[in-house]
């Protein structure tokens, strides 16, 4: 049994469909990295998924239990279970590194604050960033900031962990420390959805790549099947570009 299954969704923004006729199906442990050109859907996907924006039509499983997104009650069990990370770090700018991982686990599940920050700091040192939990945000670099918010995402031991193009708000030289915590965490087994432009990062660290345009997926397949031997003529354009660059 697949442990997301998403089964012919369709999504809109007031008259402008933005999704349709999406189906996929991933097992545990895949990484599974969404590329297209930009307003093809891929961030749109992952809103759905948290319940940010609710389906018009279709369904959505993980682990064979049907989400009910009309549900506010549902929407935030599935909030524990399934976390996203964002361009933007949305930090708690008057709170430490450590405190910002912790919020979540203590405030909402109530788990003990002995456990959770044992775990936080556990998270911040695969991170790389032991040696700033009493840090504030603004003392940090964008990279910094990012990897804080991938260990407070990381700190409610969610089954299934979207980023979305968390290193394209970030300097260059930055990108490369936000890549290799995501590389990382690939070795865990935890469930990804990535939306980025690094298509080499893609090539990769990806179980499963899929292509999307236009509000659909178009392709779907494994990294070299589909930068090397894209079956469909859009995908074909789009990679064809990419590599030239």
């Amino acid at each position: 049994m697949p442990q997301l299954e998403i089964v012919d969704l369709k999504a809109s923004y007031g008259p402008h469909t933005v999704l349709e006729r999406i189906n996929l199906s991933v097992e545990k442990g895949e990484i599974v990295s969404l590329i297209g050109p930009s307003g093809s859907g891929k961030s749109t996907l992952l809103r759905v998924l948290m319940g940010l924006l609710q389906p018009e039509h279709g369904s959505v499983r993980l682990n064979g239990s049907e989400v009910n997104y009309a549900d506010r009650m549902a929407v935030r069990a599935l909030r524990l279970d399934i976390a996203i990370v964002f361009q933007q770090y949305n930090l708690f700018q008057n709170m430490t590194v450590i405190d910002n991982v912790m919020i979540t686990p203590t405030r909402i599940k109530r788990w003990p604050r002995a456990e959770v920050e044992q775990n936080a700091i556990n998270l911040l040192t695969r991170v790389g960033l032991a040696h700033r939990l009493h840090a504030y945000p603004d003392e940090l670099s964008g990279g910094q900031q990012q990897r804080v918010a991938i260990a407070r995402a990381l700190a409610l031991k969610p089954k299934v962990l979207l980023l979305d193009e968390v290193t394209a708000a970030l300097d260059p030289e930055l990108v490369n420390e936000v890549l290799d915590t995501i590389r990382e965490l690939a070795s865990d087994g935890i469930t990804m959805f990535i939306v980025s432009h690094e298509m080499s990062f893609v090539r990769e660290v990806s179980s499963k790549v899929v292509f999307m345009a236009g509000g659909h997926v178009i392709e779907t397949g494994t990294p070299q099947q589909l930068f090397d031997a894209p079956r469909e003529t859009r995908t074909q354009e789009f990679v064809g570009k990419i590599l030239r660059h």
